[in-house]
């Protein structure tokens, strides 16, 4: 069975989606691919999934980098989640770059290369904003690019965590 609640962050309210598992889906509202994760038979409902992900979330809006985790089930293609496992090793205030994600994915899967496009499009698929960090994933040279949530939101999450040196589109 799915579940989901609510939760109003500064940047605008944001979806939570679970299962007996974990956290399936955390989307701000009208971002893209909101809801990917859902069935047509989830129902809005408080379980302590929740409200452990709403305190994790509260810390980090407050400017806190959260020191628990929150079960999380991945749901996507293995190439997808292999890249979301990725980007939970990308620190709170750190940023990675593309091209980074794509030479440690290619050395994890003993390959010569793998194409920054592919990461691209996987990170750009992340149905868990914020806790499997993709606004810490940015272009060449620190360069800002594409987040499902919005640039905006994106700008806001690193500043939050004190990302130094921020570049524009």
């Amino acid at each position: 069975m799915q579940y989901i609640s609510y939760y109003e962050s500064p940047l605008g309210k944001m979806l939570l989606a679970g299962d007996e598992v974990g956290l399936i889906g955390l989307w701000f509202e009208g971002q893209k691919y909101f809801g990917s994760t859902l069935n047509s038979e989830a129902k809005e409902k408080e379980i302590p999934l929740f409200n452990e992900t709403k305190k994790w979330l509260d810390l980090y809006f407050a400017g806190q980098n959260p020191d628990f985790n929150i079960p999380l089930h991945l749901i996507g293609t293995p190439f997808q989640r292999e890249v979301w496992k990725l980007l939970c090793g990308i620190s709170y205030g750190q940023t990675a770059t593309y091209g980074n994600l794509a030479k440690e994915m290619a050395e994890q899967s003993g390959l010569d290369s793998m194409s920054a496009q592919a990461i691209g499009g996987a990170v750009g698929c992340n149905p868990i904003s914020i806790i499997v960090p993709c606004h810490r994933v940015v272009g060449a040279n620190g360069k800002l690019t594409g987040y499902a949530g919005g640039i905006d939101k994106k700008v806001e999450l690193l500043k939050l965590e004190r990302v130094g040196s921020l570049r524009g589109s």
